[in-house]
């Protein structure tokens, strides 16, 4: 086993990824270039989407997110003739960047890679937010961008821009297939780059920019197979469980803590279980449940550093951990031993980056872990239940909603699936969510960049990919990033989803932060307020009204707990109304509040 840190190693898995990463370009780049001189060069616009679109649905595909426009025209003419004859799930959007997202959302629910149509132009642009995510998040995402013939590029021609490797380093590859040329090969090696199939090279996005050439229509005469029976695609998404045999007796004891971070699924919980090790989930690890489960870990954290009594020896990290300052300094100390799980490649981080030594065989993780002593363990699941007790009653403490008492509430009444937008709602939840005994919901975050941006949109894609209800949290300024996630046209899906709003007027996660302090000391004035928490006066209720929304306002955790036991029928979005003006002091009771309760238990050991 080598680390991380180790330069032999640095090198040549440097070296591998390099190497792959160029044989995938290049087999795109050859599959665009040699397809001019197959057989079917010249093929007319609509001959060359029918063979793409049918290369696609071999591939896997199962939804395309369809933008309008007319150099695309081909492509939506033979997808329009798939999906009469039953083969894809079409999704209409006008605003590219929701489309984008809701192919993420239809990407993550499904497992499947998931299409999106533009137009050629500023078109292609707005799928950059969705494809950055996909890339860091190791989504399959296959960009369908329609462009110019190369007569007509450089020319100043309408809607004409450089296109191809348009998203660079954050697509697997991209091919640009010219112009009467088959796009066979080329759809082929894309979907084999998105789906992970390259040795080294994690699933993501990619590009296929398609030239077309008028005529852009069918040809006279031609039209829409007859109607069949649409197949609905589904992969079973519900919350997973998984058993590992306990760990052998003839492993050392050692004072390990099990970290599952974003997308760590149900191994980690099975492993900490196994190994009769403290699990500290974050929500959107999928391991938040179990026996071992430590809700409120980060505040507890302090109590077991290199000072105290017990300190951690070491960490089994799963997945990616993004939430928390304390977190990242436990895996900064110089003093303990990390390691990580990794059996695939991972795309959210570069090799000889982190510190820790990857494993991708579970025995070899089990031999680092050790296993925990009761002692070891009982003190933990005792400070932890000490800590979830004290955030609890402060919380309950304040009848008004506040972000910790929403994140609890819709974590204790999601089921299905549950997206946590990024800032503060995802945090809030990681605070204060109390472990299950089983999971209740699978739990999806976009964590890969952590942006506000595409939550709406998202949480329809996921909603409609899984065929299930689905409940997003997100704060008032993720919400209005994306208010345009909203539009449904005449004749689109339905999902089953429940928005839920927490609206504090502004951006909140701020005051949590540094900025915070400076806007109390008033050395800024109101910058702080403008710039940061950016506050606004949006009617949600109007808005939900002008995109046929249902709405309801609760002011009070009591408010929240009854509009969540009301079924998931269609879209609803239940606005929670706060004032954030004491949110950094209600953090700050909560973490007194955890420090005395804490302590008091390990002095009583």
């Amino acid at each position: 086993m080598t680390s991380l840190n180790d330069p032999a190693h640095d090198a040549a898995t440097s070296g591998a990824r390099h190497a792959s990463t160029s044989q995938a370009h290049g087999a795109a780049t050859s599959a665009a270039s040699a397809s001019t001189d197959d057989a079917g060069a010249g093929l007319t616009a609509i001959a060359a989407a029918r063979i793409a679109v049918a290369a696609m649905l071999d591939g896997g595909v199962q939804h395309v997110v369809v933008c309008p426009g007319s150099r695309s025209a081909p492509m939506a003419y033979a997808l329009a003739e798939a999906s009469a004859a039953g083969k894809v799930e079409l999704l209409v959007r006008i605003d590219e960047r929701a489309a984008g997202f809701t192919a993420l959302g239809l990407g993550l629910a499904t497992g499947s890679p998931a299409a999106v149509l533009t137009t050629s132009g500023t078109a292609v642009g707005n799928l950059m937010p969705a494809v950055m995510e996909a890339n860091h998040a190791a989504v399959p995402l296959v960009v369908l961008s329609a462009d110019r013939p190369d007569e007509l590029r450089g020319t100043g021609a309408n809607q004409t821009t450089i296109q191809p490797d348009l998203f660079g380093e954050h697509v697997r590859f991209a091919a640009d297939v010219a112009a009467g040329s088959n796009p066979e090969r080329a759809v082929s090696t894309a979907l084999s780059a998105a789906t992970g199939a390259f040795e080294t090279i994690p699933p993501g996005p990619v590009q296929l920019n398609l030239a077309f050439r008028d005529p852009l229509v069918p040809e006279e005469g031609e039209g829409l197979p007859a109607a069949a029976g649409r197949q609905r695609f589904r992969i079973g998404s519900e919350p997973l469980v998984m058993n590992l045999p306990p760990a052998p007796d003839e492993l050392p004891e050692r004072r390990t803590v099990v970290l599952a971070g974003h997308d760590a699924g149900p191994v980690a919980e099975a492993f900490a279980r196994a190994h009769n090790l403290p699990l500290l989930a974050e929500p959107s690890s999928n391991s938040r449940f179990g026996p071992n489960a430590v809700g409120a870990y980060r505040l507890l954290l302090e109590h077991f550093g290199p000072a105290a009594e017990q300190p951690i020896e070491r960490v089994v990290l799963f997945g990616r951990p993004t939430l928390s300052r304390p977190v990242a300094a436990l895996l900064a100390r110089s003093d303990v031993q990390s390691a990580l799980y990794q059996p695939v490649p991972v795309a959210w981080y570069e090799p000889g980056r982190r510190t820790e030594l990857p494993l991708a065989e579970l025995s070899d993780l089990a031999e680092f872990a050790g296993r925990g002593s009761s002692a070891w363990l009982d003190t933990w699941l005792l400070a932890g239940s000490a800590a979830q007790h004290a955030v609890d009653q402060v919380v309950s403490a304040v009848p008004a909603a506040t972000g910790p008492s929403v994140a609890s509430k819709v974590w204790q009444h999601a089921r299905g699936q549950l997206l946590l937008g990024s800032s503060n709602g995802i945090r809030d939840a990681d605070l204060a969510a109390l472990p299950a005994p089983d999971p209740a919901a699978t739990v999806y975050a976009n964590r890969g960049l952590a942006g506000i941006d595409g939550t709406i949109s998202t949480a329809t894609g996921l909603a409609l990919g899984g065929h299930q209800e689905t409940t997003v949290l997100l704060g008032d300024v993720t919400f209005l990033h994306d208010a345009g996630g909203l539009l449904l046209g005449t004749g689109e899906e339905v999902p089953d989803l429940r928005i839920v709003v927490l609206n504090d007027s502004g951006g909140a996660i701020f005051d949590l932060l540094e900025h915070g302090a400076v806007r109390e000391g008033g050395r800024y004035g109101d910058a702080v307020e403008r710039l940061f928490a950016t506050p606004h006066s949006v009617d949600i209720a109007a808005l939900a009204a002008a995109y046929g929304v249902g709405h309801s306002l609760v002011t009070t955790t009591a408010g929240l707990a009854e509009a969540l036991g009301q079924p998931v029928q269609g879209r609803s979005i239940v606005e929670v109304r706060t004032d954030r003006s004491p949110l950094r002091q209600l953090h700050a009771r909560i973490k007194d509040a955890v420090a005395s309760a804490v302590t008091a238990v390990l002095r009583g050991q």
